[in-house]
């Protein structure tokens, strides 16, 4: 299970690398473009569950030919709770499909060891149109120690969601639902894991400079809990 978890960790990082540096040497023949966000977050709530107090959570990414290669990761301010994912994404028209190694445990916890926390995840998601911006998705786990339930069987967790995005004046908003169809890491059982309402604007600060911020409410019916996460983004 070690050398297999290490030699799976290997091959997605190699064919990272092997893609970025595919999309390096063709810039000057394609649209590649780098991306870098960070957020800072009064909670790190994912998929109705909690995860950590104040958080950083930065990302980079490389995008060409409809394919996105990309890192995120999130830390707490504590530096008690760490996470840092990789993924492969390919887009085109409104259907994207991606493939996630997910990796969590904390700060000293070795990035390679057997049991370190990573989680393989493949997901699809297909966006209507402009005009009607409705998304759906289906993210499935299919390898890693943490989604195995207590006979060691991989129970394959599965988050089905469906968003959709509009704006009232100045404010982006976006209202969402994250159903859990059986049992996984997110219920025992049939479960709503989250039913959010976000809300995204640019707060001025001076004549040429705007901070944008948001605020999100997350119930979450599976967990029996509820958050409020007040956000910066940059």
């Amino acid at each position: 299970m070690k050398s297999s978890l290490k030699k799976t960790t290997i091959l997605v990082l190699f064919a990272m690398t092997a893609t970025a540096s595919i999309f390096a040497q063709e810039e000057k023949e394609s649209r590649f473009t780098v991306d870098a966000t960070a957020d800072v977050v009064s909670s790190y709530v994912w998929r109705g569950m909690y995860q950590a107090g104040v958080s950083v959570q930065p990302g980079l990414s490389l995008l060409a030919y409809g394919f996105t290669l990309g890192t995120w990761g999130s830390t707490d301010i504590s530096a008690l709770a760490k996470e840092l994912d990789f993924y492969l994404s390919y887009e085109t028209g409104g259907f994207s499909a991606t493939i996630t190694d997910y990796w969590w445990m904390g700060e000293g916890e070795s990035f390679f060891k057997e049991r370190s926390g990573h989680l393989f995840e493949a997901s699809l998601s297909y966006t209507f149109s402009e005009k009607f911006p409705l998304s759906l998705g289906v993210n499935t786990m299919f390898f890693g120690d943490i989604d195995k339930d207590e006979d060691r069987k991989q129970m394959y967790s599965t988050y089905i969601t469906a968003s959709y995005p509009f704006t009232i004046g100045s404010v982006d908003c976006e209202i969402g639902i994250g159903v859990s169809p059986w049992k996984g890491l997110y219920s025992d059982k049939f479960d709503v894991a989250s039913v959010s309402a976000k809300a995204s604007k640019s707060l001025k600060v001076t004549e040429s400079f705007s901070l944008p911020i948001f605020v999100e409410l997350i119930l979450s019916p599976a967990q029996d809990n509820a958050y409020l996460v007040f956000g910066l983004s940059f």
